[in-house]
């Protein structure tokens, strides 16, 4: 008998996974369906409804006693409705209701997928232990998510900790939310190749521009390469620093694509840090990869209903 077994979803631009999850973390079920994210709202939520309907075929279905689900944003926990930049079928979309009524109405509990993340690293992860943490994802966006106090703090609509977005250059480029000089905007992949290309960075013959085939050439020693990932790593730095300064964080967790390039991003991360992260309760940060790989959405979106079924006070781990 699993008495602490919850459902769990994590919602992507290209895939939709869920999955039953006990109380250690253990993934014991899967399903997954690509999001057909050029698709219209209901056909996206139909990818939803088949995951829910693999997870609730299981023998080990009747255990389970909530949903967690951890979405691409932003999300409005407040109001259950989420509005994914990357699936534009869905704005204002009620995905809580409707996962709600596909499962049996057990209660659901949503999060951004960067707070999921957070969850699973604070949970099962590098920032196990930490009391005050932030975890970050850096690939083809910047988020994150904070654990203060011991406990997940999403916000009121579950998107605190959206580092992305914090602005470390006044007079930078514009980003897409609208800012300028954003995080996301200097530090993504996209954007470290980007950067490299308009530098003069020229790939292999397989004509890889990745941020993953710039960071190959950054450890070949390609000075434009190891500038973009200087350039990144200078801007991560600064988000970190303002991010500790205001909240007393004592690790900064980091994952996605980025965040397997290794010490071609850490190196210039922890040397930029030491510059921007200065007074005295902030000076002992530590900055480590993450370590859930692409398990943590589904776990951290279980770690969220867990929590908020033994604590209904608190949406927290």
């Amino acid at each position: 008998m699993h008495t602490d077994l919850v459902a769990a979803l994590d919602i992507g631009g290209t895939k939709i996974a869920g999955a039953l999850v006990d109380g250690h973390g253990r993934i014991l079920v899967r399903a997954q369906r690509p999001t057909p994210a050029r698709d219209d709202g209901d056909t996206v939520m139909r990818a939803v409804q088949e995951v829910l309907a693999e997870l609730t075929a299981s023998p080990l279905w009747g255990c389970a006693t909530a949903v967690g689900i951890g979405s691409a944003g932003p999300v409005d926990a407040s109001a259950g409705t989420v509005s994914p930049v990357n699936v534009p079928g869905w704005r204002d979309f009620p995905l809580v209701a409707r996962v709600r009524a596909a499962a049996g109405n057990l209660p659901v509990e949503l999060i951004g997928d960067g707070v999921a993340i957070t969850a699973a690293e604070h949970w099962q992860g590098a920032a196990r232990g930490h009391d005050n943490a932030l975890c970050m994802v850096v690939s083809t966006g910047v988020g994150g998510g904070l654990v203060l106090g011991g406990r997940l703090h999403p916000g009121p609509t579950g998107n605190a900790g959206h580092i992305g977005h914090i602005s470390v250059d006044l007079d930078g480029d514009l980003c897409p939310c609208g800012s300028h000089g954003c995080v996301e905007r200097i530090a993504s992949g996209p954007n470290i190749a980007r950067r490299a290309l308009e530098n003069g960075w020229r790939p292999g013959p397989d004509g890889d521009t990745s941020a993953a085939a710039v960071a190959a050439a950054a450890r070949s020693g390609d000075p434009v390469a190891v500038a973009s990932f200087e350039r990144a790593a200078q801007a991560l730095a600064a988000g970190i620093a303002a991010t500790a300064t205001l909240v007393e964080i004592d690790i900064a967790v980091i994952g996605g694509g980025v965040g397997k390039a290794g010490d071609v991003l850490f190196e210039p991360l922890r040397k930029a840090l030491s510059t921007y992260a200065t007074l005295s309760f902030v000076r002992h940060l530590t900055v480590a990869p993450a370590q859930m790989g692409t398990d943590a959405g589904l776990v951290g979106a279980a770690a969220a209903a867990l929590a908020k079924r033994t604590d209904p006070a608190a949406a927290g781990v």
